[in-house]
């Protein structure tokens, strides 16, 4: 969907209530970001089906503050982004320190992806998801985080390498 497109069904909405319009958004965009929560959960389906209706729902309510000077998929990204960590920062005090991703078997490549993702620190992670599985440039991947680019970069490098080292010490060749 193009940008004037996405401000056109976003002035729908924050206009006139359009549900309809937001409907639109949905359809468009839902898959893009349970992906990318999907990777920030490590695979938890259930957790990042609520995360993903979390993000929604915020979006919808605060449509009106889309300026179109982001796509709507980054301004999206940005929004589950928060949803994610507000959810983390609620959940810290029942976590426990093993990622949650050791009690499942890692019998796929999935999970043993998802098992590697867990290796990194949550900002690495991040970056890393953004950029290798949805695409994002390290200038869009600080603006939906609020790092600035440096920062992507070095987090980008960092978690790269952790990933590299993890994948070759569990049989995985370059």
């Amino acid at each position: 969907m193009s940008r004037l497109s996405d401000i056109a069904l976003a002035t729908q909405v924050a206009v006139f209530g359009n549900k309809r319009a937001f409907d639109q958004l949905v359809r468009e965009y839902q898959s893009p970001v349970r992906r990318f929560l999907l990777s920030q959960t490590m695979g938890n389906e259930a957790l990042s089906d609520d995360l993903a209706q979390d993000t929604f729902l915020k979006a919808y309510t605060h449509i009106g503050q889309y300026r179109g000077t982001s796509s709507m998929l980054t301004w999206l990204t940005r929004i589950a982004y928060n949803v994610f960590y507000d959810y983390r920062r609620r959940t810290a005090v029942d976590r426990q320190d093993a990622p949650v991703v050791e009690q499942l078997p890692s019998t796929s490549v999935k999970m043993d992806i998802y098992t590697a993702l867990a290796q990194l620190r949550d900002e690495q992670r991040t970056c890393i998801t953004l950029q290798l599985v949805d695409g994002y440039t390290i200038d869009e991947i600080a603006d939906i985080t609020g790092m600035p680019s440096n920062t992507v970069k070095s987090h980008l490098k960092r978690g790269k390498e952790q990933l590299a080292e993890y994948l070759r010490q569990n049989g995985y060749d370059r």
